[in-house]
């Protein structure tokens, strides 16, 4: 489906090789640095997965990205322009649909992208075009005659969505597009995301507490804590950075004894402990789990519970951050609750 450009037929200038670039990006609040020292480099056409825990630094990374807050040092290219310099240009070819969608619910769906349209400059001709391509590409339908205040969590995010998309922009943020969703949504906006990228082309910069969405949807992964970049590359290979496979042992006490076991065994490639948890990679799992519970046995250590099973980007997480990002996740939905 060929879709024409408007606003954002000035794209990028000639030199630049990637859509978002950032040198030694620096934020701080007072005598606090949210953001220290970051560098990213997103290629046109990437969907860029951007993970951290809670107050890591990542809201802060994309309010600067779009123009919503000043860097304190370093420099923000987006879409081939400093986010300084030439905020106007950057926001004509970015979109961003984020957490808290800002809607009018007295407003029809139709009524609210024929707004944001004209917003950005286009007529009444182009605008009517552009909404009726947006509702193939975005799961909509006939819904979006009706008000928004009938809308479901689900279809309220595609119509933001939507909204993001009305002037074709070179960039799309989402942070965290499918928070909140049941399952059933949350697998069509990821359809949605695929389908914006791949008929598109365009470059996505996606945040999200879903580690399961990050391995699905992203090309790369780039994980912040404490406001630095402490792990960015492929998930299959940052996956396999952890170890092939991963022995996951509980333990009733004695758990520092059995961290030194562990170091000694020449198949343990390292462990890391967890309050009674061990996080045991191995080269082959199969045949190191038959020796882990030996050893144990052997020294007289309780186990509770032994499993085995292969790298998730959970593992990658819990390596860099000391952190569950699924247990953050599931709280900040609690605490929404």
């Amino acid at each position: 489906m060929a879709i024409p450009l408007f606003v954002s037929d000035l794209l990028m200038p000639n030199n630049s090789s990637y859509t978002i670039e950032t040198k030694g990006l620096v934020r701080e609040f007072g005598n606090s640095r949210a953001v220290d020292d970051v560098n990213l480099f997103v290629k046109p056409g990437e969907i860029y997965g951007f993970l951290g825990p809670n107050g890591a630094g990542k809201s802060t990374v994309v309010r600067m990205l779009t123009t919503l807050l000043l860097p304190s040092s370093g420099t923000a290219n987006v879409a081939g322009f400093d986010v300084v310099k030439s905020p106007t240009e950057v926001r004509l070819r970015i979109g961003a649909a984020l957490q808290e969608a800002a809607l009018d619910n007295k407003q029809t769906g139709r009524e609210l992208l024929d707004l944001q349209g004209r917003l950005y400059g286009l007529n009444g001709s182009i605008t009517k075009k552009r909404i009726d391509e947006l509702l193939e590409l975005v799961d909509i339908g006939s819904s979006v005659d009706r008000l928004i205040e009938t809308y479901s969590g689900g279809m309220k995010r595609r119509l933001d969505l939507a909204a993001a998309l009305i002037h074709n922009p070179a960039i799309l943020f989402l942070d965290e597009p499918t928070t909140g969703l049941d399952p059933i949504s949350r697998s069509k906006v990821w359809e949605e995301i695929r389908r914006i990228n791949h008929e598109l082309g365009m470059t996505i910069f996606l945040t999200t507490q879903y580690l399961d969405e990050a391995d699905q949807l992203a090309h790369r992964v780039g994980i912040i804590n404490h406001g630095k970049i402490v792990a960015e590359d492929k998930p299959d290979i940052l996956k396999k950075s952890v170890g092939s496979d991963v022995i996951l042992v509980t333990l009733k006490d004695r758990i520092d004894t059995a961290v030194e076991l562990f170091s000694k065994l020449p198949l343990v490639k390292s462990v890391e402990s967890h309050g009674d948890n061990l996080t045991v990679s191995v080269n082959n799992g199969a045949q190191s789990i038959g020796p882990i519970a030996i050893a144990l046995n052997e020294s007289r250590i309780p186990i509770h519970e032994i499993t085995l099973r292969t790298p998730t980007l959970d593992d990658v997480f819990l390596h860099f951050t000391g952190l569950r990002l699924a247990e953050e996740a599931q709280a900040e939905e609690w605490k929404d609750l």
